[in-house]
């Protein structure tokens, strides 16, 4: 069995600094680390990851924190799945392990139990709503010190660590296309308000009304829940506005295909009698018929930026211990055109 002791020998260095070469603690020369790593190889040489946590005081886990809700299956969600594959990719690189705990939204919740019984050395929480309970939660991380990164979801008036992509500039491009297409009547089949990227979205929307000098009618906005059937239901409200309504921007890819499947039940077409929307830039964009215009998101990019930001914050040497308190990355969006959203004749 090759030991610690084996690979100091061969590297020509101490054990000790075997094990801060592996432990990743303290500033050591990079010659000196590649003679480490390079004798670790050459012997095959795995340091005990349990002893190694032990000593670092360290689980080698970081939790993913996700809402429990009945009956919904978040994991064959693309915004979802793109999401967790991104975490995953960054966690592999790191040689961390990750831990998957739901915990339902609306339920006062500990927090901090994970961290305390060494489960976990930090969190990413996805899929979290502005709700009292959830506020509570985060404010008792936030003051204890425990590292945790929100994904998608920042909360006013607190300074948490955010990553984010720009849901009002998204959003804004979207219905500002949808103008320049010589539509005037747009409609907007928006989230739940407890999610901030809603609250974003529902800016976009007005400053690019507002840029074209409408003034939104708050009969045109609409309110669904980010599911499929929830746009299959808003389709109802939308063939009651008739010809108040010459175009649709939903939040989410899901909400506009139920949409379509909705109005087209009722005789209306989308893409001709309707221009349509949507957001997230999923596969079902690109297979529904028309396909469908979309603002796209770099949901994978997202995940993979917040694990590796927790995991380097977590592992930081003391000499990088002046690492900002916390951080808010907002990553771009990017319209792609389809056929949902041809311009009006003359337009």
């Amino acid at each position: 069995m090759v030991t610690r002791k084996d690979v100091a020998k061969m590297a020509g260095v101490s054990e000790a600094t075997v094990s801060r070469v592996f432990n990743n603690v303290g500033p050591m020369k990079e010659s000196t680390k590649q003679k480490v790593l390079a004798a670790a190889k050459e012997l095959n040489y795995h340091p005990n990851a349990v002893a190694r946590s032990f000593a670092l005081g360290k689980s080698g886990h970081i939790g993913l924190i996700l809402p429990y809700v009945p009956k919904v299956h978040l994991f064959s969600t693309y915004y979802f799945s793109e999401i967790l594959s991104g975490i995953g990719e960054g966690v592999r690189r790191h040689g961390c392990d990750m831990l998957v705990m739901f915990r339902s939204p609306h339920e006062s919740v500990d927090y901090t139990e994970p961290y305390r019984s060494r489960k976990v050395d930090g969190c990413i929480f996805l899929g979290a709503l502005d709700v009292p309970e959830q506020r509570e939660g985060f404010r008792e991380l936030d003051r204890q010190g425990m590292p945790f990164v929100l994904i998608n979801q920042h909360y006013e008036g607190e300074t948490y660590s955010v990553v984010d992509a720009d849901h009002e500039q998204g959003s804004y491009e979207a219905v500002k296309h949808l103008l320049e297409g010589g539509y005037r009547r747009i409609a907007f089949l928006n989230g739940s308000p407890q999610y901030s990227n809603s609250a974003d979205r529902l800016q976009g929307y007005y400053r690019a009304l507002n840029e074209a000098g409408l003034e939104p009618e708050p009969e045109l906005i609409l309110e669904g829940n980010y599911s499929r059937t929830s746009g299959y239901a808003a389709a109802a409200r939308i063939a009651e506005l008739g010809g108040r309504v010459d175009a649709v921007f939903s939040s989410n890819d899901r909400m506009a295909v139920g949409l379509m499947q909705g109005l087209k039940e009722r005789g209306i077409v989308p893409g001709e009698d309707l221009a349509i929307v949507g957001y997230d830039d999923s596969e079902a964009a690109k297979l529904s018929d028309p396909p469908l215009t979309s603002v796209y998101v770099p949901f994978f990019e997202m995940g993979l930026l917040a694990a590796d930001a927790l995991l380097k914050r977590i592992n930081a040497s003391p000499e990088e211990e002046e690492l900002p308190a916390s951080f808010h990355e907002r990553l771009s969006t990017k319209l792609v055109v389809r056929a949902s959203s041809s311009p009006r004749p003359g337009a």
